[in-house]
């Protein structure tokens, strides 16, 4: 037996084993709190940019019709009514009203809906899943699945506690191209991995924006909600006007609201490169830092099986680069090359080790809620993910070597990089599963 295939075997042999626990998980039924149902009411949280781009996806799929949502902006939740309310009318041929929750906790308690979707800023996202889980709603949660890994523990926990079908919106797991790229790794096609490199742009930044006068028309303490208050800004909550095109805000860049590019597209790509090396629910143990300080780009990141991840540009925006003994596989939206180059078009074989197929995310999960299993981006999955971006926010902010354990989810012998894990949640708000 030559070594190439043996050094195959072996990747395999690992990458099998490290994924069985959550591969078992992906697309099986269990024992849910909720019958099946052949027609999903839809909620709306979050009804920016992102809250139009799924409620139009979402409504492709036959099974469903929105009822409900819920913005502190009162023009995003009045626009959307009134769009969602000609989707209904388009599909169903029939008027179905969508009732405006100026507070989503009324949404949440309504029994007028059966999932809700949540499309807010990210430090919002698990207090609103937690709640959904306990009101018995099934959940599609945007990506990053949370601001921190304590929160995102506590989505699971919820999830699995309540029994509810949760989508993460890590949606390249539903594209064909990012699954080939992942089959191609995980069978050994390019030799055993040794390093994977990650181009998502920077960490998060110091708020260190200018306070503006708050306008009409939003409720900016509940746009803050749990997180620690900041004044006002458009570029964290622009305010629109009739005819005027959304934008992705830009809150996603500064602490305590988003991760910067490292939870924004790190939620994408990141999430790839670990579908890709078998490592979901699992994370690296070891993350080093670049030596200056001030580097935004450099972090090294240990997994245990000594496959070394770097966050570096490696000359493609928003893509991952895997390296093998006998080849590469770069991946990124509309973009596959290998080498050898003939790799790209390689078949793979029923005897190979296959991923969860799925051609359509948002259909994925409504036929989750409709058969009563778990969808390909499972809230564990997402969480995993969550983790990993989160942790390499912690080492950059921090600026030091740490090492983590992955089963308890802590820093090694570091309490000051611990603290990190959690927030404390401002006024009322508490988090309990």
């Amino acid at each position: 037996m030559t070594k190439s295939k043996l050094s195959r075997r072996k990747f395999i042999a690992q990458t099998s084993v490290a994924t069985m626990g959550l591969s078992a998980m992906a697309g099986t039924s269990f024992a849910f709190s909720t019958p099946r149902i052949d027609k999903v009411r839809l909620g709306f949280v979050g009804t920016g940019k992102q809250g139009f781009i799924l409620l139009n996806y979402l409504m492709k799929c036959p099974e469903t019709v929105v009822v409900g949502c819920s913005d502190v902006v009162e023009f995003n939740r009045n626009k959307f009514k009134k769009d969602a309310e000609k989707l209904n009318a388009d599909k169903f041929g029939a008027a179905q009203e969508v009732k405006i929750h100026t507070d989503f906790r009324d949404l949440l308690s309504s029994s007028d809906i059966d999932a809700v979707v949540i499309a807010t800023p990210d430090h919002w996202h698990a207090y609103i899943a937690v709640e959904a889980a306990k009101a018995g709603k099934d959940i599609y949660c945007e990506k990053p699945l949370a601001a921190t890994v304590m929160e995102g523990r506590a989505m699971v926990d919820a999830t699995r506690k309540y029994k509810r079908v949760f989508q993460t919106g890590n949606m390249q797991r539903s594209w064909n191209e990012f699954r080939q790229a992942c089959e191609l790794v995980r069978n050994g096609y390019i030799g055993e991995v040794k390093e994977v490199k990650v181009n998502i742009g920077n960490p998060s930044r110091l708020f260190d924006i200018e306070v503006q006068e708050i306008p009409e028309g939003i409720d900016w303490n509940m746009w803050v909600g749990p997180a620690e208050y900041r004044g006002y800004n458009d570029i964290l909550a622009p305010m629109y006007q009739e005819g005027e095109d959304f934008r992705y805000p830009d809150w996603r860049v500064y602490r305590p609201y988003g991760g910067g590019d490292i939870t924004d597209w790190g939620a994408h790509m990141l999430d790839i490169a670990q579908w890709g090396i078998g490592m979901d629910g699992s994370a690296p143990v070891k993350y080093i830092p670049p030596k200056d300080p001030s580097a935004v780009y450099g972090m090294k990141m240990i997994y245990d099986n000594g496959i070394v991840m770097t966050h570096e540009d490696w000359g493609k925006s928003n893509a991952v680069r895997f390296i093998g003994t006998k080849g590469t596989v770069d991946i990124g939206r509309g973009y596959l090359k290998t080498s050898p180059e003939s790799l790209a078009e390689q078949k793979i074989k029923d005897s190979d080790i296959r991923l969860e197929y799925s051609d359509n995310h948002y259909q994925n999960w409504i036929d989750a809620i409709t058969e009563r299993k778990r969808p390909i981006c499972d809230v564990e999955i997402g969480h995993s993910t969550s983790v990993l971006c989160n942790v390499v926010n912690i080492a950059y902010q921090l600026g030091r070597e740490l090492e983590w354990n992955p089963k308890k989810e802590k820093f090694i012998n570091d309490d000051g990089a611990n603290q990190l894990l959690g927030r404390p949640f401002r006024g009322e708000w508490k988090l309990e599963v």
